[in-house]
């Protein structure tokens, strides 16, 4: 797994933060998606990881260089 944890500029639907987990993790980003909005009814904090998150991941270089 050689790709960093950045949230991507394309294939967004609001922050990038599940699309960004899905390419570093080898997961479906649809399926990262969906089991986030399936959390969602589970009691926990999932909101504010994703907060924190959208905050701490970096946007995906313009012209990667990997």
């Amino acid at each position: 797994m050689s790709r960093k944890l950045v949230r991507p500029r394309d294939n967004r639907w609001i922050a990038g933060v599940c699309a960004g987990l899905g390419r570093r993790y080898g997961i479906s980003i649809g399926l990262v998606r969906l089991l986030f909005v399936l959390s969602i009814v589970l009691p926990g904090s999932q909101l504010l990881v994703y907060l924190v998150l959208w905050i701490l991941m970096p946007n995906e270089d313009r012209h990667p260089t990997y």
